[in-house]
């Protein structure tokens, strides 16, 4: 089998679901997603499970600038602060959580910088347009350890769980390679390659 993937944010990729787009399998960044295609009849039944837990992490380019309890938030001494699209974007809405926790979402109002997905939150820091920004820990993350700059890997308890569900889609129900995708996805193999970028299972 030829696996052909497409990136984005997971709203953008609802609403080309919606549109027809030809995808079998759908791998999102929450949960809550997969279910609303599920409810409306678009996903083979009984595919959908829960495939990772993200991680949120804040993260600069630069070596020593984010501190390992993420202190550099409250300094203020930053211009720019990149999140990914909270409406389109799971990491984007965990982020504002943490800032709403953290009591900072009115301090940091005016510096926020926003992606339109994740990818986007994270080019901006790695460009230095953004001094730091709320990227997932997978893109920095690599066997056990921070691959660049420096970084806060966020609690898990300052936002809700980062459920990332996976499903098959109606144009998927009758392919042998999705449902290999999927069953490749929940085997040990693809549990250790989820495991050494940083998310839980």
């Amino acid at each position: 089998h030829k696996l052909v993937a497409a990136y984005g944010a997971t709203g953008q990729f609802y609403t080309q679901i919606k549109n027809g787009a030809p995808f079998q399998v759908f791998l999102a960044a929450d949960d809550s997603t997969p279910a609303k295609l599920e409810q409306e009849g678009e996903t083979v039944k009984g595919s959908r499970f829960t495939y990772a837990i993200g991680t949120l992490a804040l993260w600069s380019a630069k070596e020593g600038y984010v501190d390992a309890q993420g202190d550099v938030l409250k300094t203020n001494q930053y211009q720019h602060l990149s999140i990914a699209n909270p409406k389109a974007a799971p990491y984007g809405l965990a982020a504002t959580q943490v800032l709403e926790k953290l009591q900072l979402r009115e301090a940091t109002k005016s510096k926020i910088v926003e992606g339109q997905n994740i990818t986007q939150a994270y080019q901006f820091v790695s460009t230095g347009n953004a001094e730091l920004g709320f990227v997932a820990l997978s893109q920095i993350y690599k066997d056990g350890k921070i691959s660049s700059g420096s970084a806060w890997i966020v609690p898990a308890t300052l936002h809700d769980p980062i459920k990332q569900d996976a499903v098959i889609l109606n144009k998927g129900k009758d392919s042998a390679a999705a449902k290999a995708l999927v069953d490749y996805l929940k085997g040990p193999k693809a549990a250790a390659v989820i495991k050494s970028f940083g998310y839980e299972l």
